[in-house]
């Protein structure tokens, strides 16, 4: 116990004295996000703070944990993913080159034993993957990195369902005694904390793509050593609850923009923050009805984790339909259904 404490005091401290350090880097090299008709922020505001939670997560777990091959290669590859990110805030990536290196961290981070190798099959039982392991590892690594890298659009939103996702996924190993993801959920949660102090409304510094992607990704592969790993009953739904609104979020970006013609990678204003800000909450209220959803679903993934295969699926399905019903009246959504009618009509 006393390790885990001093695992997080160390991630609060250390992130909360590094973050005005990187705000004067990026001062100093330019790093800084202009208003613009596509972000929130009023005046300018450097970035670059995803270096300070850096900071923190590693040290905190390096000072408390046994270094191991499984550790190793989390901290190599999340290092590549806060490089890439670096490289985008600084001078721009095209989206092809950046999900070229993230595919490669993805790949390294499995060349050390961290793979999905079986999914919860929701009859009972499960499916083991074999040769699919790892495309579906990469697969998932990619996939939750960019959904928390796209959420990062208001002040303090990305680092505070970054923390509850943390504690979610803290509690479930707990539960299941999985040490390294207890040190890592621990570390994770601390450093956000501890950046928070910063980028709370009104936000002093983002953490920027160093930040989003290397808590995307860090995030993404604990669920991989952790929740995805265990025998227990859900162990795809208790990830996927614990990421809820990052994954939902995204999920249905892709939706409205497939449905609008528009490329998959193209920013727009019609995540759930923006519409929940055209809806009249102010910059702080929007961001604490996001982290009460945020923290509904982890309590759910939470109460799931010890359930059947079909009681855990079936939660989740009646939590997608009122998720995606909810979008679809926030306008997060569009089902065309009026063209479709017309359409439908013309043919007739």
């Amino acid at each position: 116990m006393e390790s885990y404490i001093l695992c997080f005091l160390i991630a609060v401290i250390l992130t909360y004295v590094s973050t005005p350090v990187a705000g004067r880097i990026a001062r100093q090299v330019g790093a800084v996000d202009y208003p613009n008709t596509r972000r929130v922020n009023q005046h300018p505001v450097v970035n670059l703070g995803g270096l300070a939670i850096y900071v923190g997560v590693i040290a905190a777990v390096l000072f408390t944990a046994g270094i191991n091959s499984k550790l190793l290669g989390i901290i190599i590859s999340s290092t590549l993913m806060l490089v890439i990110g670096l490289i985008d805030d600084l001078r721009g990536l095209s989206p092809t080159s950046k999900f070229i290196w993230q595919i490669i961290a993805a790949l390294l981070v499995t060349s050390f034993g961290i793979k999905i190798e079986f999914i919860t099959n929701p009859l009972g039982g499960v499916f083991y993957l074999g040769a699919l392991s790892i495309p579906f590892t990469v697969f998932w690594l990619v996939a939750i990195t960019n959904t928390v890298n796209l959420i990062d659009g208001l002040d303090g939103l990305a680092a505070g369902v970054s923390t509850i996702a943390a504690v979610t996924l803290l509690v479930v190993a707990i539960q299941e005694a999985e040490l390294l993801v207890i040190i890592l959920t621990i570390a994770v949660a601390g450093a956000c904390i501890g950046f928070l102090q910063y980028n709370f409304n009104p936000a002093q510094i983002f953490m920027g793509d160093t930040g989003s992607l290397f808590l995307g990704f860090l995030l993404a592969a604990i669920s991989a050593l952790g929740a995805l790993k265990s025998a227990a009953a859900a162990t795809l739904v208790v990830p996927i609850l614990a990421l809820g609104v990052p994954i939902f979020d995204t999920a249905f970006a892709i939706i409205r923009r497939r449905q609008k013609g528009e490329p998959l990678f193209q920013a727009d204003r019609g995540h759930l923050h923006h519409r929940l800000l055209e809806l009249g909450l102010s910059h702080k209220e929007t961001v604490i009805v996001v982290y009460l959803i945020s923290l509904s679903l982890g309590l759910v993934a939470i109460a799931v984790n010890g359930v059947s295969e079909l009681q855990a699926f079936g939660v989740l399905a009646i939590l997608a339909v009122i998720l995606f019903y909810g979008s679809y009246k926030l306008g997060v959504i569009e089902l065309n259904l009026d063209s479709r009618e017309e359409n439908y009509k013309s043919i007739n």
